[in-house]
């Protein structure tokens, strides 16, 4: 019979990790934890279940290609929402959707990965799948509604092309008006832990690539000296995770106040920073059509291979279309036209020939 162990990986390296053991059906044969001063564990295949707050997910429109190609797409339209440079992210990929929808995308820290996997192997195990706690939860069957779930100290939540896992005394203003369906029945969380496991919406490993070399000393003296975790890497790194995303919530509620300071009018379950950042980016351009296509060629003019294919203007705005050599000469191009108080926005970008195409709207800063 082909078994599977699920691991919960804590949100501290000195805490257990809940453990359960199942059969090729989802039945739960065993529950536990797994503990560093235990007995070897016996070989299976192993699924991690890993803190969503530290992982990203989006769904996107995705061109078709090879995965590396696709992840590589996924984390250029994703970088205005990452606060790292994409070498040292992965961007892990849902299964091809039908057509008409959009994909599943899990972004996280490759440093991060390998701490869950450095943890698990202090236990004695490796992973075969890792999974964030908040794509464990369905999606509920009304628009309006946010299921909910607690895993360890945070509150995951699935809606409908929304995952994700925060703190509780934040689920109601992430819910913003929303009915939160909240699991919280053991046997129905085991229930749905052991259907992730059977059938994985995603894998982080999927896309780690190249495995990032760190040092592992910390986690073998964790094996032998309990107080050796409080210098862990796990730790050290969740620590900082939990830094970065107090950060980054703290950047949300001012953008939100500043955003609804600028357009007074926005709905309020409207996402603010979604509305005024659309509105901004339709106005016209400081100085007409006439300035916007004087800023636009002197930003192409300033970066090596660029080239303005088309330009027009009329009643939805100033658009162009542009060639140039890598994703990020795209970045230098709004940069540029920043420096002339306008927008550069990439309303969709396409792989031609080794070049990259895309077509943008220019607009107000």
């Amino acid at each position: 019979m082909s078994r599977i162990r699920l691991i919960l990986i804590p949100p501290s390296a000195a805490l257990p990790a809940s453990c359960l053991t199942l059969d090729a059906q989802g039945n739960v044969l065993t529950r536990g934890v797994v503990e560093l001063d235990g007995q070897p564990p016996e070989p299976m295949r192993t699924v991690a279940v890993v803190p969503g707050a530290d992982v990203l997910i989006r769904w996107l429109d995705l061109l078709t290609g090879s995965p590396a190609q696709v992840a590589a797409a996924a984390l250029h339209g994703l970088r205005d929402d990452l606060a790292a440079p994409a070498d040292r992210l992965s961007a892990a990929l849902g299964p091809v959707p039908a057509p008409g929808e959009r994909r599943l995308v899990a972004v996280a820290s490759r440093s991060l990965l390998q701490a869950w996997g450095d943890y698990l192997s202090s236990l004695g195990l490796k992973a075969d799948v890792m999974i964030p706690d908040s794509l464990i939860l369905p999606e509920p069957a009304e628009e309006g509604a946010l299921s909910a779930a607690v895993f360890g100290a945070d509150l995951a939540l699935r809606g409908r092309e929304l995952a994700l896992s925060v703190q509780p005394d934040l689920a109601e203003a992430v819910a913003a008006g929303r009915v939160l369906e909240r699991i919280g029945r053991a046997d129905e969380i085991e229930r749905l832990l052991a259907s992730a496991a059977l059938n994985p919406p995603i894998n982080l490993l999927a896309g780690a690539g190249r495995r990032v070399e760190a040092d592992r000393r910390g986690w073998k003296r964790a094996a032998a000296l309990a107080a050796a975790l409080a210098v862990s890497p796990l730790i050290l790194t969740l620590a900082s995770a939990g830094h970065d995303e107090w950060r980054a919530r703290n950047a949300e509620h001012r953008a939100e106040a500043a955003a609804r300071g600028a357009f007074p009018d926005i709905e309020a379950k409207a996402d603010a920073v979604v509305e005024a950042t659309r509105r901004l980016a339709k106005a016209p351009p400081p100085g007409g059509a006439t300035a916007a296509a004087a800023a636009l060629f002197a930003a192409v003019e300033s970066v090596e291979g660029a080239e303005l294919d088309s330009l027009t203007a009329g009643d939805d705005g100033v658009r162009a279309t542009v060639t140039y050599a890598a994703y990020q000469d795209l970045d230098a191009l709004q940069q540029a036209m920043a420096g002339h108080g306008m927008s550069l926005t990439d309303e969709s970008t396409v792989d031609d020939q080794g070049k990259v195409v895309s077509e943008v709207r220019v607009g107000g800063a």
